[in-house]
């Protein structure tokens, strides 16, 4: 087998059909069913089982798509390690908190330190950042939340979840009393996505008084941090956020904070594969940010 084969057999994989796979790929339909016809021929097992409208695994295909994942993300190391720019660029996942709040703080200060190395950053969620690393497609992430037992995680920050609620004579009122939590869930909820670290914490703290997310009046799911708020100050529900992300509006009066009694506060994460041999400079930001600069960085 060749890794040309496990390309094309994960892509089919991920992409859900030959066709879509072979886009991706800028490969031909038959081509991509060439090479997967070879490495099931070569296996001696069908891996794939094909229908008109999709493409499923077979349990051994299952086992072989796992193992071809690695192996190609362990190629795309070797690749970055001793190819021409090695040591210039940190391929860095970030989910929605660090990447608005807290890397705008870390990336200046961390490279006035070390001029020469620079970044390719990209935002998504806390579970699409740790499958970039198990993928190979980041070389470092700072996420919401932890990742399984393939990724290493570092606590460097703490983030407190608060509830906000848009400006109104109900909820100035609720402000002043003694317990507003049981009347604000009542409210129109506004919550992440699914794979959020922010939605797993609302999540944790929603457990803790006996209730799921559904029970809850959900308005609205939304992935940017910027629209909840918006959304929120129009008057279209209340939501879980990030004080990070609520202070200013806050501080300028356009949006309410409730504080939330227990379980809302988390740590965001550093990770990295745990197999992966990290280059210098990427021990040397990893070092800066869960170490005691990093933290004054933060500050």
């Amino acid at each position: 087998m060749d890794l040309k084969q496990l390309e094309c057999f994960v892509a089919v994989v991920n992409h859900g059909s030959f066709t879509a796979a072979a886009e991706h790929l800028y490969l031909s339909q038959p081509t991509v069913s060439a090479h997967i016809r070879a490495l099931e021929e070569e296996l001696g097992r069908r891996l794939l089982l094909r229908t008109t409208k999709s493409v499923e695994l077979t349990p051994k295909g299952r086992e072989v798509f796992d193992c071809a994942v690695k192996m190609l993300a362990l190629e795309s190391h070797i690749r970055r390690t001793c190819g021409p720019d090695e040591g210039k660029i940190i391929r860095l996942g970030a989910s929605t908190i660090p990447s608005a709040y807290i890397l705008p703080q870390l990336l200046p200060e961390f490279g006035r330190l070390h001029p020469e190395v620079y970044f390719n950053v990209t935002q998504t969620n806390s579970q699409g950042v740790a499958q970039g690393l198990i993928d190979g497609v980041f070389d470092l992430g700072l996420m919401g939340m932890k990742g399984d037992e393939r990724l290493t995680c570092l606590p460097f920050c703490e983030d407190r979840m608060v509830l906000i609620a848009p400006v109104t004579e109900k909820f100035l009122a609720l402000q002043r009393e003694e317990n507003p939590l049981p009347e604000l869930l009542k409210s129109p909820m506004i919550l992440r996505e699914k794979g959020s670290g922010s939605l797993k914490t609302a999540d944790r703290f929603l457990s803790t008084l006996n209730l799921t997310e559904a029970q809850l009046t959900v308005a609205a799911r939304v992935n940017d941090q910027e629209a909840i708020k918006n959304l929120v100050q129009s008057g279209i529900g209340v939501s879980f956020l990030s004080e990070r992300a609520a202070r200013a509006a806050v501080r300028e009066k356009r949006l309410l904070q409730f504080e939330l009694p227990f379980q809302s506060t988390r740590s965001l994460y550093l990770a990295y594969r745990r197999e992966f041999i990290l280059q210098p400079h990427i021990k040397a930001f990893c070092k800066f940010t869960v170490g005691e600069s990093g933290q004054k960085a933060l500050l």
